[in-house]
């Protein structure tokens, strides 16, 4: 399970938190009703709770996105819902029906959260005014993340661009005989590409043409970031071997062992991931 990661908004004044979990976002209820009173969070958001609107709202937004979702439980809450005695927290809504849009959170950012979706109805309860600043800011955070993660990509893109000059720079001093013709060289700088295709992908560029015939670009343009990285430093290294006058037979089982590890490597620290 991926490590959940905590961001923090200012709407209007107010640091609102956002709790990034599971390729989810949840924003915290205690932030949004601390908005209105600082005092008495607890009470605003049990306060929401009981209506029988929310109820039904947060019934249906279940019932959508979880099937472990109790309905006969729900139920039950739903004929209490409206009624002077009925008292409905978030801990009770989760323990009772499975709920996966609240979350009851202890600790230092500890509170009740909401998914997204909740979350600004639940702001909308507060303050119109509040809710359209709090999406915006939101949008806002998405965007610059999905910036970084762009950044990321096409740094790395542009790294493997240069490394595949020193690749074929080592191809061009060493492998290739003189007085070829441009397609003898061609052919000889492509197998070498293809040795890396290999090595990282398991597939020659060819292999990959054929299994997706409506797919733009390239193997290498459909590979994701920790792959590039690894791609990145197979070039180096294959023109290190390419010097050194190792046969292509060796340098693929050499290289397809440091790709292996290397992904390994990037995938289980989770690496490049702190990256984005």
């Amino acid at each position: 399970m991926s490590k959940a990661k905590t961001t923090s908004i200012a709407v209007k004044g107010t640091a609102v938190t956002v709790l990034s979990q599971q390729q989810q976002d949840f924003i915290s209820l205690t932030d949004i009703a601390r908005y209105k009173d600082a005092e008495r969070t607890d009470y605003l958001i049990s306060n929401w709770l009981r209506n029988r609107e929310t109820v039904e709202f947060l019934g249906i937004w279940e019932q959508l996105h979880n099937p472990g979702f109790n309905p006969i439980e729900f139920d039950g809450i739903k004929k209490q819902a409206g009624l002077n005695s009925f008292i409905l927290t978030a801990k009770r809504w989760i323990d009772s029906t499975g709920a996966i849009g609240l979350i009851s959170k202890p600790g230092r950012y500890g509170g009740t959260y909401a998914h997204k979706d909740i979350a600004f109805e639940f702001a909308s309860w507060v303050s119109v005014e509040f809710k359209l600043y709090l999406i915006k800011e939101f949008q806002r955070l998405k965007d610059e993340e999905n910036d970084r993660l762009q950044l990321g990509w096409n740094l790395q893109r542009t790294l493997a661009k240069i490394n595949y000059r020193i690749h074929t720079d080592a191809i061009k001093e060493t492998l290739l005989p003189p007085a070829i013709t441009k397609a003898q060289a061609s052919l000889v700088y492509a197998n070498e590409a293809d040795l890396l295709n290999v090595a990282l992908f398991g597939q020659t560029a060819k292999q990959w043409r054929d299994a997706h015939p409506d797919a733009e670009g390239n193997i290498r343009d459909h590979a994701p970031l920790e792959q590039l990285v690894v791609l990145t430093n197979l070039e180096s290294l294959n023109s290190v071997l390419i010097r050194q006058g190792l046969p292509q037979s060796e340098r693929l089982l050499k290289l397809n062992e440091i790709a292996i590890t290397q992904m390994r490597t990037l995938l289980s620290a989770n690496n490049v991931k702190r990256l984005k």
